[in-house]
């Protein structure tokens, strides 16, 4: 077998070969240990609010109690959490855990058609959100098997005065909370209060047990719950934690978490790793204001930065960012997407901090490699398999290629942060899982002697945008519903801001069609990163002599 063992003389200095995934319990144990042990320090910072480790635990555990003693949630039953990053969001997360429930992780910007998705598919009997996103749980509820629902302001948990401002101003002034009726809803600080009344009662969760079930296309359109285990979690913090321990220092880190808690990237990096660690997070609510994020990031001495390309290069275009002062800088992790050059470049000379690249997949928990912290520059590598992981490329019958830095397959993955499966799809389980154990990606790569790893393409069509997977699949079945289309194809093209943007191709059933009513519909049905920015009418699409729509033909004549 062709691994990168034999080249662990190109690893940082004090990194371990391997990790020991069964070092904690459960991402509960991770939990009470850094609370043990950090109790005192600063866990989390929302909009000038803090939350100690101790007051973290105080919150878990009323929550973890709500949800067993007053709702009588089962071990194993999920809950889902809608929420962008505020002090709500690791308290819910944390609660549920603790309970011995599983987190079903839900972005807040689903439209309807996709929540209704999410929720019948993975079962969910509760779900909590933001009052910003309440209509669309009120939209569809009915249809799905929740039974209870926690709603909660954006300035619940901020306190006093300053609390009922910002829900004011969100609500009234911004106008970003439509109005909504769900019957039998609760109050999140109510919950809290109701669960404060008892201890939650003791449960064992294994770590073999569900943690998460991390919503995603794979490598395929429709979307899956994968299934990611308290050891799959456990294991990543640890190969993650190993790879920077060089260059942080327990009890004395803040990170900032820009990217959403309900991704995986940002859930095992900054929520696992750094708690781990005994770190504060500093959670920004809406990275997308960027004049707003620096006027953040000027607030506070924060030592590490996790990202993806597009938020990286968003702050080194905001007015106002070049003055922060960075001495304190130690980390920057980019991940989610490539990191481009040009950025990576520009970050290095305005932060004096190296942006290194990282790969993973919600399917791996998600870090598969990551580059060394202390490169001099940009290698174009996504870098080498975190501790206890082996990596491969494999060609289209299965043999593993050579390492030899010109041989392209498909990149392969194994090691103890890979998912159980996907949720109640065994057929698309095998699709990713071979005979060998190996995780097939659906990134074509090569692997150089030294052991790096270099993406050179997209086996699958998928989409990347600013991070986020978009499967034409999708996008063209939802087009298609429309009486005025034929056909549809949806492709990526290249967008210095977001990495790729949708585009769809045409040929139209009704001949007045137009592009700004596909993008209407779309808007309807379809979350903003999903939605296309390109229409374009054809009379036919590029086939095979078996009708195949030749989306790679689409794909280059937009280059």
């Amino acid at each position: 077998m062709n691994d990168v063992r034999p080249w662990l003389s190109s690893y940082p200095p004090g990194v371990p070969a391997n990790i020991d995934p069964d070092e904690f319990a459960s991402i509960n144990d991770v939990a009470r240990q850094a609370i043990d042990k950090y109790r005192d320090r600063q866990a989390y910072h929302s909009m000038g609010k803090e939350l100690s480790y101790n007051e973290l635990d105080k919150l878990v555990d009323d929550f973890a109690s709500y949800l067993l003693n007053d709702l009588k949630l089962s071990k194993g039953d999920r809950v889902a959490i809608m929420m962008p990053n505020c002090l709500q969001q690791p308290i819910a997360t944390f609660g549920v855990l603790r309970a011995g429930l599983t987190v079903v992780n839900v972005n807040p910007l689903y439209t309807a058609r996709e929540l209704k998705h999410q929720l019948v598919d993975s079962g969910a009997t509760m779900i909590v959100v933001i009052d910003n996103f309440g209509h669309t749980v009120a939209e569809i509820i009915k249809e799905t098997p929740v039974k209870h629902v926690v709603t909660t302001g954006l300035g619940d948990m901020l306190g006093g005065l300053k609390g009922g401002l910002v829900n004011f101003v969100v609500k009234h002034v911004k106008k970003m909370v439509p109005a909504y009726q769900i019957y039998g809803a609760v109050r999140f600080r109510d919950a809290l209060s109701m669960g404060a009344r008892n201890k939650p009662p003791a449960v064992e969760v294994s770590n073999r047990d569900v943690a998460f079930l991390q919503y995603t296309g794979g490598t395929t359109g429709v979307a899956k719950g994968a299934m990611l285990t308290h050891r799959n979690l456990i294991a990543n913090m640890l190969q993650a934690g190993a790879w920077v321990s060089g260059n942080v220092k327990p009890g004395q880190e803040i990170i900032i978490t820009a990217l959403p808690l309900y991704h995986i990237f940002a859930m095992t990096a900054n929520g696992l790793v750094f708690m781990n660690l005994g770190a504060k997070n500093v959670l920004i609510t809406n990275p997308r204001d960027m004049p707003g994020f620096v006027k953040e990031l000027k607030k506070h001495k924060f030592t590490a930065f996790t990202g993806v390309n597009t938020l990286f290069n968003g702050l080194l275009n905001t007015p106002g960012f070049s003055d922060i002062d960075f001495s304190s800088l130690r980390l920057t992790l980019g991940g989610g997407m490539a990191v481009q050059r040009s950025v990576a470049d520009r970050w290095k000379k305005t932060t004096g901090c190296t942006l290194a690249e990282a790969y993973g997949l919600t399917e791996t928990s998600p870090a598969v490699c990551i580059n060394p912290l202390d490169i001099p520059e940009y290698n174009g590598s996504i870098g080498l398999p975190v501790p206890s992981t082996l990596i491969c490329i494999k060609d289209e019958i299965g043999h593993i290629l050579p390492m030899d830095g010109v041989s392209i397959g498909e990149l392969c993955v194994k090691g103890p942060q890979v998912m159980d499966g996907y949720w109640k799809r065994d057929d698309e389980t095998a699709k990713v899982m071979d005979v060998e154990g190996w995780l097939h990606t659906g990134d074509m790569a090569r692997i150089d002697p030294t052991g790096y790893a270099y993406i050179v393409d997209r086996k699958k069509d998928m989409i990347l945008v600013s991070g986020f997977n978009v499967y034409p699949n999708e996008v063209e079945d939802v087009i298609a519903a429309m009486p005025e289309v034929a056909e549809v194809a949806a492709v990526g093209v290249a967008d210095e801001h977001s990495g790729e943007i949708v585009k769809v191709v045409i040929v139209k059933k009704d001949p007045s069609l137009t592009a700004e009513q596909v993008k209407a519909y779309a808007k309807e049905n379809l979350t903003g990163y999903k939605r296309p920015h390109i229409v374009e009418f054809r009379q036919e699409l590029p086939k095979t002599n078996v009708g195949k729509i030749l989306r790679r033909e689409l794909r280059d004549e937009a280059k």
